[in-house]
């Protein structure tokens, strides 16, 4: 005989999904750098029926930290396109994947040839790495901050997590495809948004550091869903079982994406999971 009360509604049941993936820049983040009141319920709410959320994202964890420390986060991030696994509670890196400047070196001189001078910046490896911009490199405004330099060869002086590239004219597709046609046996190349064309370690993405993190946590790709807006998100939507695209997302990644929900500005996660955990 059941103990529910007449009448009353049974109570809800797990979420859907055990792990719950969020990209961070035009996803979780609002334009403004911030993450709403109705979204930061609505993870909790997943979290209070069984769902682990870990932020995945391009940035490393020095640009990563503060934010997840503002959403008291405590649990794993995925940072620097999935070269760095962090314990946000421990505050410590549980593992670090660095760019072979060599072949870093080796894929640049490839690309130069075909493209001719790029602008450079690079992260340097390390929980407190600094982000270098060489000479002619564009900045994005906002909080993230930059060291600018004059001599270029301080860019390659120490471990590096990733090297940036812009070119004075041509467009990041265009510098992506070209890029991938005569280094992609070298280096592994995405672009994470506007201006932010990256080479990264050889097999380097976002799905290899997810799926680490979520070995940690003993959840299964079949288990998870990922939240993405940019290109570099495509192998993470390849490993998880469902994938949502925000409607402000690259056509790149809406190509690939299961699902499409509001943009990062209407709270497009908000929006999904509360349909989820409204089932």
């Amino acid at each position: 005989m059941s103990d529910q009360p007449e009448g009353a509604s049974p109570p809800p049941g797990p979420f859907p999904y055990r792990l719950i993936a969020t990209d961070l820049d035009g996803t979780l983040l609002r334009d403004d750098g911030t993450v709403s009141g109705r979204t930061r319920d609505a993870l909790a709410a997943a979290a209070s029926r069984g769902a682990e959320h870990i932020v995945v994202t391009g940035r490393g964890v020095p640009w990563t930290k503060h934010i997840l420390a503002d959403l008291g986060h405590t649990g794993l991030a995925v940072c620097a396109q999935g070269a760095q696994v962090y314990d946000a509670g421990r505050q410590r890196l549980l593992t670090s994947v660095t760019l072979d400047r060599q072949l870093a070196g080796l894929a640049l001189g490839k690309i130069e040839a075909e493209t001719g001078p790029l602008a450079l910046a690079a992260a340097r490896d390390g929980i407190d790495g600094e982000v270098l911009a060489g000479p002619g490199y564009r900045v994005q405004p906002g909080p993230l901050p930059t060291l600018h330099i004059t001599d270029s060869a301080e860019l390659w002086a120490e471990p590096l997590s990733k090297l940036y590239l812009q070119h004075p004219t041509l467009g990041d597709d265009e510098l992506v495809k070209i890029a991938r046609t005569v280094a992609s046996d070298l280096v592994s190349i995405t672009m994470a948004g506007e201006d932010i064309v990256e080479l990264l370690p050889l097999g380097l993405s976002k799905a290899r550091g997810l799926s680490l993190a979520a070995r940690r946590l003993g959840v299964r790709a079949a288990e998870a869903i990922a939240y993405g807006d940019m290109p570099n998100d495509v192998p993470m939507f390849g490993w998880a079982a469902h994938g949502v695209a925000m409607e402000n997302a690259h056509p790149e990644l809406l190509a690939v994406a299961d699902e499409v929900t509001a943009s990062n500005n209407a709270d497009g996660i908000a929006v999904h999971l509360e349909r989820l955990l409204a089932a």
